[in-house]
């Protein structure tokens, strides 16, 4: 069973080939001739005038492949059956295609060895366009290839190769048939060799050929025994007289009502299986009992297959592997996704980190600010109370010798009080003893100023100036710190001012003692 997704692959590559600038487009000439060949071996009938009508709106210059898809889906897919040549139609495409393509007179295969590998290539590519085979896939088609030439060849082999600098670890259609004809994957095999693997893995996977070999078969009329070439697909049995196909005897439809069983080995046959259908039963007999028992499981899975409805083993195979690969993409996928969103919250935390920092360094700045303004103020203040400090100092300094001063100062007014406590008394002393002659002074001045009087009515001479002083002396005492410029109580202005303020003084306090030249205060020592 053949799907439309195998069919577009095919054609893809006829429609690449027909697009000269590579530019997508197609010519309308070109898409009639490729329409008709088209319908011509997959058995449709072709009706041009429907292209026509398809691209009556675009009838100038190229068309484009999204232009004839909608068509070749409508008028050709829509329409296909399974009874035309799948071969036919594939080798039609490759006509269209690999002239431009690649050139088999430097390889090791022949051209219709290319074909085969050309077909191989579209049964296990992506179905993604432009198609390209995966690495998982190659190492599939390589495994059975060196299993159809019983080589050496390993995945060791397949890491050493070009491959292995192919940076996109897959490869077109044409690299693919360049590196097996140029004997990369097959080192050491003859062209022989090759072409026979390559033959056998184009039947397995393109033909459907599960198994085939020889077995004698009983025949249903004359009942005798024919040896035959048995060629086993999902859902028939043929089988012909050589394996060129050529000659063929029959055909076993296989379906979910078949089944196949071992008989008992009979005196002339041995290794016996049965394959009974609804319609009728084949007697078959293997050369041994391995291949008895292989060809019975090999029926066996087949029949399986047509009652669970599955595909071909291979088909299965591909389909398996290809959800392996769509689960590993998904989990990739998710796992890049997952990355994507740890690398987003990465960043996102990154920069509430970097924000914090700078918030921390803007702290840090701003501590930093305030600790030296705190210091600077702090400096300020120990140079204010240091200069306070010297201020005060040099005041106490100051009022130390000023202290000392006054102390000085005190010490002098102490000795000048002494020295006046020591005039005050000898003043006294002097009081005491002119107090003690004044009655004397008294008569004797009476005496004089009788005697006075009595020359100046005599007009006796003037007297002398001792005689004036001596009397004027007597008439006014002078008093402790009076002003006077003759006699032992001469004394300043400053201290006779003084000297004045400390007797007014003392008369508040003390009584006051009269004499004949002024008053003398009374000192309390």
């Amino acid at each position: 069973m053949w799907l439309r997704e195998d069919f577009l692959k095919s054609i893809w590559h006829a429609f690449t080939a027909l697009d000269v600038d590579q530019r997508g487009k197609v010519s309308k000439s070109q898409l009639k001739v490729l329409s008709h060949s088209l319908c011509t071996v997959m058995k449709i009938p072709h009706d041009p005038l429907t292209l026509e009508e398809h691209f009556k709106d675009d009838d100038k210059g190229p068309l484009s492949n999204q232009g004839y898809m909608p068509y070749l889906n409508r008028f050709i897919l829509d329409k296909v059956r399974e009874d035309f040549d799948v071969l036919e139609f594939n080798k039609m495409c490759w006509t269209l295609c690999h002239k431009k393509n690649v050139c088999t007179e430097n390889l090791l295969i022949s051209n219709y060895d290319a074909f085969k590998i050309w077909c191989i290539f579209n049964f296990l590519s992506e179905d993604k366009y432009p198609l390209e085979i995966v690495t998982e896939e190659l190492e599939y088609f390589l495994q059975k290839l060196t299993e159809a030439m019983a080589s050496g060849w390993t995945e060791e082999n397949l890491c050493n190769s070009e491959l292995k600098s192919n940076e996109r670890r897959c490869l077109t259609v044409w690299e693919m048939i360049r590196m097996v004809g140029m004997g990369v994957f097959s080192k050491g095999m003859d062209q022989q060799s090759l072409s026979m693997g390559i033959n056998e893995v184009f039947q397995e996977l393109i033909l459907d050929v599960l198994k085939q070999g020889y077995l004698m078969k009983k025949g249903h009329k004359r009942k005798n025994w024919t040896e035959r070439w048995f060629v086993l697909r999902p859902n028939s049995i043929s089988y012909s007289v050589r394996e060129d196909l050529v000659d063929m005897k029959g055909h076993i439809t296989l379906d979910k009502n078949c089944f196949v069983e071992s008989l008992p080995d009979r005196e002339t046959k041995k290794c016996l299986f049965i394959i009974k259908c609804p319609d009728k039963s084949f007697e078959i007999s293997a050369s041994d009992k391995k291949k008895k028992q292989e060809w019975i499981q090999a029926v066996q899975s087949c029949i399986q297959l047509l009652r669970l409805g599955l595909p071909s083993p291979h088909r299965e195979a591909r389909s398996r592997r290809r959800q392996l690969r769509q689960r590993q993409r998904e989990k990739e996928d998710e796992l890049a996704a997952r990355m994507e969103r740890l690398r987003v919250a990465n960043d996102s935390h990154q920069l509430q980190l970097d924000a914090m920092r700078k918030k921390m360094e803007t702290v840090a700045a701003e501590a930093a600010t305030s600790e030296e303004k705190r210091k600077k103020t702090q400096l300020d203040l120990q140079d204010r109370f240091r200069l306070d400090l010297e201020r005060e100092k040099m005041a106490r300094q100051k009022m130390e010798v000023q202290v000392v001063q006054k102390s000085e100062q005190v010490e002098r007014m102490e000795d000048m009080y002494r020295q006046l406590e020591a005039a005050l008394e000898e003043q006294r002393k002097a009081a005491r003893e002119l107090w003690a002659r004044l009655p004397e002074d008294q008569s004797t001045r009476r005496a004089e100023q009788d005697h006075l009087q009595q020359m100046r009515a005599c007009g006796g001479a003037p007297k002398t100036r001792d005689q004036v002083a001596k009397h004027q002396g007597l008439q006014g005492l002078t008093q402790p710190g009076q002003k006077s410029n003759w006699g032992a109580a001469s004394v300043t202005d400053a201290e006779l001012e003084f000297r004045k303020k400390f007797w007014q003084e003392r008369k508040k306090t003390t009584d006051p003692i009269h004499s004949v030249g002024g008053p003398v205060a009374k000192s309390s020592v």
